[in-house]
């Protein structure tokens, strides 16, 4: 279990919480009494009680997050992330007129900062990623080797799919469909994971392999 130290906060005031998650599809927090469970830090909701009144406005997390440092071995760096949220749409309906994330990584007494105005952590962890000095990498399962995204799309965080244990059926993946595309090999995933996390069978990811391809992906321009 990973502990995440962080606020939550709305018109009533600002409260300390921790989150408490496996790295896979679960998030858990205690808000004035209530407990929380979600697959994202959007998708939280109360397992019993009464939740705050008017929903969630705004969140804000630390995780540790290594970075290796070629000729130097691994530093631990801390990913600072905050995701602000506007009033839900209507009675009873989860989603928010405006959602807004702001994440910086802190390594070694240096801030680096993602751009404004993302809408997902694999989004600024990109960014991120290009920012960081030459022989600096990430080692995160957004980074690895045999982790990919559904073409269907993904959310906020936590719809990494992990092929650790089908690693000869990934490595022929090329594209969305036919016989080496994505598709074929889905069913042979091993579980959905946290961009953030990371497992002994970490590997960088090198060159453009599966249906993501490359990390960082190329600057869009």
């Amino acid at each position: 279990m990973r502990y995440r130290p962080g606020h939550y906060v709305d018109r009533h005031g600002r409260e300390t919480v921790v989150f408490v998650s496996d790295g896979r599809a679960s998030i858990r927090t205690t808000i004035r009494g209530v407990a929380f469970e979600g697959d994202s830090m959007d998708d939280l909701g109360a397992l019993s009680g009464a939740p705050p009144e008017g929903g969630f406005t705004f969140l804000e997390w630390q995780e540790p997050l290594p970075v290796t440092i070629e000729g130097d071995g691994t530093r631990a760096g801390a990913l600072h992330c905050t995701l602000r949220m506007g009033a839900p749409t209507g009675p009873g309906n989860a989603a928010v007129d405006e959602q807004t994330l702001s994440v910086f990584l802190r390594l070694d007494g240096h801030d680096h900062h993602a751009p404004e105005g993302l809408h997902d952590i694999e989004s600024a962890l990109h960014d991120i990623q290009r920012h960081l000095p030459p022989g600096t990498r990430l080692k995160a399962c957004v980074a690895c080797a045999w982790s990919d995204y559904s073409p269907a799309g993904s959310g906020l965080m936590g719809s990494l799919a992990c092929f650790r244990d089908a690693k000869d059926a990934y490595r022929r993946v090329s594209g969305k469909h036919g016989p080496d595309g994505i598709f074929a090999c889905w069913d042979l995933l091993t579980e959905f994971v946290q961009e953030t996390w990371v497992c002994g069978e970490f590997e960088q990811r090198v060159g453009g392999p599966g249906y993501r391809g490359a990390f960082p992906a190329p600057k869009p321009w």
